[in-house]
């Protein structure tokens, strides 16, 4: 869901810049540094989801995993995300270095959004814990579609058709994301718990 260089205006890329730069200070802030290791894998892991393409029709999704880093780590997903795209740009070149803040917002936004509505439902275990999981993988997915929709038509409207496009292939990724994270979720409560209090921390 990256978006490439050389198609968004001036303005957006600018807005994206500045929103990123504030994200990315303000997880930098709520980062605890004793869990930098962690921070650091949910980073990998972000970066290695892009890697895993799933065929919709003639063209090709990826997973995201947003909504997980964004419910362990909350506020920190900024820069972790920010890091794993800035390391995509630079070695595989996906979306691109003055992409980079427009990107790291579609992202990161969507994880910290579920992170403030489920991050608490995914610490009290249960059916509450399950439903969350898959609403925050789900819903992250979904939100970071309309941002890209967002971005593209706020830099013309003919990208309307695309976007359009971008959020219908992404309909079966949300499903599938709402699974992953549900799941993951379920089995690091019962394996390391505290692992899904680190950003209550």
């Amino acid at each position: 869901m990256h978006i490439s260089e050389g198609i968004l205006s001036l303005p957006v890329l600018a807005g994206g810049g500045v929103v990123a730069a504030a994200g990315v200070a303000i997880g930098l802030k709520k980062l605890d540094y004793e869990h930098i290791m962690s921070t650091a894998l949910l980073s990998s892991a972000f970066f290695v989801a892009s890697l895993v393409h799933v065929p919709i029709g003639p063209s090709a999704a990826h997973l995201i995993l947003n909504g997980l880093v964004g419910l362990i780590l909350g506020w920190a997903a900024v820069p972790a995300i920010g890091v794993a795209l800035f390391l995509q740009a630079l070695l595989f070149g996906f979306g691109g270095l003055t992409v980079l803040g427009v990107n790291t917002v579609i992202m990161a936004g969507p994880a910290v959004v579920v992170y403030l509505l489920f991050g608490s439902w995914i610490r009290e275990g249960g059916r509450k814990q399950l439903v969350g999981g898959f609403l925050a993988g789900s819903l992250a997915v979904a939100m970071s579609g309309i941002l890209v929709a967002i971005a593209l038509i706020g830099t013309d409207e003919a990208f309307m058709k695309t976007a359009q496009l971008i959020l219908l292939a992404h309909i079966p990724i949300m499903i599938i994301e709402g699974v992953v994270t549900m799941f993951t979720v379920s089995f690091l409560s019962r394996v390391q718990p505290e692992i899904l209090a680190i950003s209550k921390s």
